[in-house]
């Protein structure tokens, strides 16, 4: 199975354990749209809003000696979104309803970007085959 898919197979079975997540991305950190579960048709442009967030939100850990980025949140009037950093390439946006436990958000968002950012980096380090 190539990288792509089981990034998206790993977005399926977090929308899955979180039923209030209406939408998953999966990004590079340069804004390129790695996998998305989504009905969104604004997937490109999501990713790269998540990236120039992602380079405000590092400058604001650095510059405030918080270290690396982790994650960041933004709550609006009709749900949440959410970036997690996944490894030192790659991103992952969720779009929530305003119902959502944003602790369960959390806890499985966080184990789903770690998964990410292995995927990514794994098929960073090996080339496809052809």
């Amino acid at each position: 199975m190539s990288a792509e898919a089981e990034v998206l197979d790993e977005l399926h079975r977090l929308r899955a354990r979180v039923p209030l997540v209406v939408g998953a991305l999966a990004a590079s950190a340069d804004g390129l749209v790695l996998a998305q579960d989504t009905a969104s048709s604004e997937a490109e442009s999501i990713a790269a809003l998540t990236a120039a967030a992602l380079g405000v939100a590092q400058r604001l850990t650095d510059t405030t000696g918080q270290g690396d980025f982790r994650e960041l949140l933004v709550r609006g009037e009709h749900g949440y979104v959410a970036t997690y950093a996944a490894g030192p390439s790659a991103v992952l946006t969720l779009l929530a309803q305003p119902r959502i436990n944003v602790g369960r958000l959390h806890l499985e968002a966080r184990r789903a970007s770690a998964r990410i950012g292995e995927l990514v980096d794994g098929a960073l380090e090996r080339p496809e085959s052809p």
